[in-house]
């Protein structure tokens, strides 16, 4: 048999002023906790479900504006109005807008900041570090990575280094006579970020 004891304190016989002196409960106000629930139902940036949470919605909303979506690129959107062209390239949640009508591109940008939280940022000037330069008077467009390239070569301490037209000596011929054999050729090989180099390189278009 057991037996079981409970304390219990009688609230009911306390007197204000000897017992206690001010009594209160604290309770959360419902918005604060409805406002949590919405947070922790949005798909917070830095998750890896984030991208895909926003990309769904805004597909949506930009097909109900007469957007195409490109078939063999996801991330490219077509607008036609008569003789006016714009296409859109979304890079995660940036957005670049190419067009032969400066009115319809102001159009499109007034619309999607009424759709969006949106900044412009006017003229592009760089796009995944490539510059855009223009020379209007030739009507001519070009794009460049000099400023990658040149940080590449300064990451991997090769700014002064020679400059080449090919990256490897013409006539090499490579063979497994040439790998490393000696525990010391190996352990000096693995102290060079050659793998790195070489995915840094690859990245250059």
């Amino acid at each position: 048999m057991v037996f079981k004891a409970r304390l219990v304190a009688k609230g009911y016989t306390q007197r204000p002023g000897v017992n206690f002196e001010e009594t209160y409960s604290l309770v959360a106000i419902a918005k604060s906790i409805w406002i949590l629930l919405v947070i922790a139902a949005w798909s917070i940036y830095g998750l890896k479900q984030a991208s895909r949470s926003w990309n769904t919605p805004f597909d949506k909303v930009i097909r109900g504006y007469d957007f195409i979506k490109n078939g063999y690129d996801l991330c490219i959107y077509k607008k036609i109005s008569r003789s006016s062209v714009a296409y859109l390239v979304l890079y995660i949640n940036d957005i670049l807008l190419i067009g032969n009508d400066v009115k319809m591109l102001g159009d499109i940008k007034a619309w999607l900041s009424t759709q969006f939280s949106m900044k412009d940022m006017g003229e592009a000037s760089y796009i995944l570090g490539i510059k855009i330069y223009r020379d209007r008077s030739r009507r001519m467009l070009g794009l460049t990575q000099a400023s990658y390239i040149e940080k590449v070569l300064k990451r991997f301490k090769m700014e002064h280094s020679k400059r080449g037209v090919l990256p490897m000596r013409h006539g090499i011929k490579l063979s497994k006579k040439r790998s490393l054999k000696t525990d010391k050729e190996l352990k000096r090989m693995s102290n060079i970020p050659y793998a790195l180099a070489v995915g840094s390189i690859q990245y250059v278009v």
